[in-house]
């Protein structure tokens, strides 16, 4: 993770000097055309500046203690500080969601050379750094329960490009603190107007969330329950969900589920693989064997990076769609999208384009 975010700082300072070294050049009116292709050049060789960006860390990374050089001793880290520190590096436009999990599922720096690795125990994590994708739209959501009225305002999906949009096609959504009253009711108020066959739905349960840079940075999670995610709009965008329920308990049965999430037919180029698993699973769940799904995953799925954590409930099924976003054995009943003691996989496609 400490890779990850160096060479994140590294590529985003050379591109924030690249703009300003342009920039500083003071040009005259003869010259401004010309300052303006010159940035637009340096601005192509940009690979990583990124538009939306999903971090994901264990709670030891942002609670743990650090040294306090002032006083020569150990101090407790804040969730905010480590937060503020790692969103320094990214663009200030950047639409940045911050999640705190109990542990990590991550590929090393997302290349396919590299196992996908569950990390249930110790400091892990990573960040997905998404550019601007040709006919995709990323936003971040933020509903925080509010105390005073015990029904959610609807009209707030609309607000949130969650209703109303014919190009939804995957929402990624995290509930925070799960222990407080009224959060699984609140959660469901949330979940049930989104279950629809032509939308995919997947996600867990976290600790909290910690960006700083989201519309509602206000509403402090310490505050109240609430929901956060990722909505993924665009028409070229194909998924797919399966849902390893409690008795998916050795490899046999672990890929067997990952031949149905095969089965889906999802383009593997420029896609993502996310897993949100229940902290009762991994090496506890299948007892002798350590990354037990990841290696599943991988094994159907060699060119796919794989993200993701382990949480406190999940939220998906079993719901895949083609192509022309045509649900296979489609029906009328709604889908059972909350558990407990399962893992989710999930595929997401961006299409052909780069």
């Amino acid at each position: 993770v400490c890779r990850l975010w160096r060479e994140c700082a590294r590529r985003t300072l050379r591109a924030r000097q690249r703009i300003a070294w342009v920039s500083a050049l003071e040009p005259g009116p003869a010259e401004s055309h010309a300052l303006v292709r010159a940035l637009g050049r340096e601005l192509e060789k940009v690979h990583v500046l990124p538009q939306t960006v999903l971090y994901i860390a264990d709670a030891e990374t942002f609670s743990g203690h650090e040294e306090c050089h002032e006083q020569k001793k150990a101090r407790k880290r804040n969730s905010k500080e480590t937060a503020l520190a790692l969103e320094k590096l990214l663009p200030k436009r950047c639409q940045v969601l911050g999640l705190v999990t109990p542990g990590i599922v991550v590929t090393p720096m997302g290349s396919s050379s590299n196992q996908p690795q569950e990390i249930e125990e110790g400091e892990a994590g990573f960040a997905l750094l998404f550019p601007k994708i040709d006919g995709v739209k990323i936003h971040t959501f933020h509903f925080s329960k509010d105390v005073k009225n015990r029904v959610f305002d609807e009209s707030k999906f609309a607000e949130a490009g969650l209703k109303n949009n014919p190009d939804l096609r995957v929402v990624l959504l995290f509930g925070y603190n799960s222990w407080k009253s009224g959060a699984t009711r609140f959660l469901h108020q949330i979940v049930n107007p989104l279950n629809e066959k032509s939308i995919i739905l997947a996600g867990g349960q976290v600790e909290s969330f910690t960006s700083l840079t989201s519309e509602n940075a206000q509403a402090q999670p310490g505050d109240a329950c609430g929901v956060v995610g990722l909505a993924f709009s665009g028409p070229q965008i194909q998924s797919a969900t399966v849902l390893l329920d409690q008795d998916v308990a050795d490899e046999r049965t672990a890929e067997a589920a990952m031949q149905r999430l095969k089965a889906a037919n999802i383009p593997e180029h420029n896609t993502i693989g996310f897993m949100f698993a229940c902290v009762g699973r991994g090496y506890r769940h299948y007892k002798t064997k350590r990354n037990m799904e990841a290696d599943a995953f991988r094994k159907f799925f060699p060119n796919v990076p794989l993200f993701g954590f382990f949480g406190h409930g999940e939220i998906g099924c079993d719901r895949i769609v083609t192509g022309n976003f045509v649900l296979r054995e489609c029906n009328d009943i709604k889908d059972d999208l909350l558990h407990g003691y399962t893992t989710v996989m999930t595929l997401i496609h961006f299409g052909s384009t780069k």
